[in-house]
Formats: structure tokens, C-alpha cells, sequence
């Protein structure tokens, strides 16, 4: 799963990284310097109409309308289920989106001691920008939009010895295939499945506990720890 990432960047960069043009706003060569993006913040995010991409702060969890009240929002959406779920039908098929980040947190539990987890930066060996496959319902001038959820599929060989759940992140090619419109349902369930950023491109490390608490914000939170908890 996917609980905590970062979004540090200026939008140009993450922009300039999907081979897109500068996006409209003046706050697009602003860093954005978020280092512990939690569940129910307003995060960045892309997403195309039927003219150009676009970058908006959309509300991290989704519940379908019919939901509200009986179960929190949800921050991932599974690969194995999300297309044939009622809750995602909603949004499944025209509210792809794409979350623009340099990485995210899992907790490594220890093996005999469940109180003491090891917090764990996962991020491209490259360093460059990756891009979270999303589902969202996007605010509309009548409609105040429920929020957005991570497309999430099964680790594969080391990383699963941190989580054994990841995000599906897309390479910039395939990314910008993702978010075009009319795009077939089996087409994106394909670019998903069989097309995601293989775990051999991607490096982890310890870092401090800091990062468990969502007020701790900076760039001290992605820095390796030398005291690992395990």
C-alpha cells in the first residue's frame, strides 16, 4: 500500500520529466516541498480534458456517494479488484489521473516485536520524478469532487521483504498514454498490469521515525538514518 510520499518539486519539473510543455499557473515553478503527503491533505495532481493536461490539488481518499458516512475514505484502489468493484465503478473508467512524486514510505515491521516498525524511503534509482496511476472524481464548476485514490498492485522480489504492496508507477510514456482520452477500459487495465516500472529500477533505504508523525514536514525526513530501529 502506499500511506505517505513526497511531492517536492516545482509542477514544471514534473512536467518537463512527462515530456509535457510548462502547464498554466503562476505557481508552477514553485516547489511544492512536501516531504510527508498524508491521506486527506489536498495534494497535486494531473489530469487531461478534452483540450490539455492540467495540474489541480484534489483531496487524497475517495468514498462514492453512496458510501459516505459508512466507511472512511479510501486512499488505494487494488489492481486486481478496481474494475469490477461497485465502489470504484464511478471513477474507474473516465477519472484517470496521475500523481506527480520523487517517492514513498513503507514501515518495515519488526520480525517478533509488532510495536517497532522501520520507516523505509522508496524512491527511483535514477532520482528522477515518478508518476502514481490514480483514479479520481475531480471537482466540477457543480460538483465539489470526492477525491482521488492510488492505484496499488503486489510487490515483487526484495521489495516485498519492506511492504508487500506498492503503487503502480508509470513511466513518462506510458503515463501520458494513460491519462488520454477515450482511452479502452482494457487498454488501461494493460498499461497497469503489464506495463508499471519494474522493482528492479527502484532503490530504498532507512530513514528516521520522524516521518511517522504528519505534522514533521522537511527535507531531513528523506535523509538515510544511521541508527536503523532494525
Amino acid at each position: 500500500m502506499c500511506g505517505r510520499f513526497t511531492q517536492y518539486r516545482t509542477v514544471d519539473e514534473y512536467a518537463k520529466a512527462l515530456q509535457l510543455g510548462l502547464l498554466e499557473g503562476d505557481w508552477s515553478n514553485q516547489p511544492l516541498e512536501r516531504f510527508n503527503v498524508a491521506p486527506q491533505s489536498r495534494v497535486m495532481l494531473l489530469h487531461q480534458d478534452a483540450s490539455d493536461i492540467h495540474a489541480r490539488p484534489v483531496r487524497w481518499g475517495y468514498a462514492p456517494h453512496w458510501a459516505d458516512g459508512n466507511r472512511p475514505p479510501a486512499i488505494n484502489a487494488r489492481i486486481e479488484t478496481a474494475s469490477t468493484s461497485k465502489f470504484w465503478g464511478a471513477i474507474w473508467k473516465k477519472g484517470r489521473v496521475l500523481v506527480p512524486a520523487d517517492g514513498w514510505y513503507e514501515w518495515k515491521k519488526h520480525p517478533t516485536d509488532k510495536k517497532v516498525k522501520q520507516p523505509y524511503l522508496i524512491r527511483l534509482r535514477s532520482k528522477e520524478p515518478m508518476f502514481f496511476a490514480a483514479i479520481a472524481d475531480l471537482p466540477t464548476a457543480e460538483h465539489e469532487g470526492g477525491g482521488f485514490a492510488l492505484i496499488t498492485a503486489a510487490s515483487d522480489v526484495g521489495m516485498i521483504d519492506i511492504h508487500d504492496r506498492r503503487p503502480v508507477v508509470l513511466r513518462p510514456e506510458v503515463a501520458r498514454e494513460w491519462l488520454e482520452n477515450g482511452l479502452p477500459p482494457e487498454r488501461s487495465e494493460d498499461l497497469l498490469r503489464h506495463h508499471e516500472t519494474p522493482v528492479t529500477e527502484f532503490e530504498w533505504y532507512p530513514v528516521g521515525k520522524a516521518v511517522g508523525n504528519v505534522n514533521n514536514q522537511g527535507p531531513e525526513l528523506i535523509r538515510r538514518t544511521e541508527e536503523p530501529l532494525l
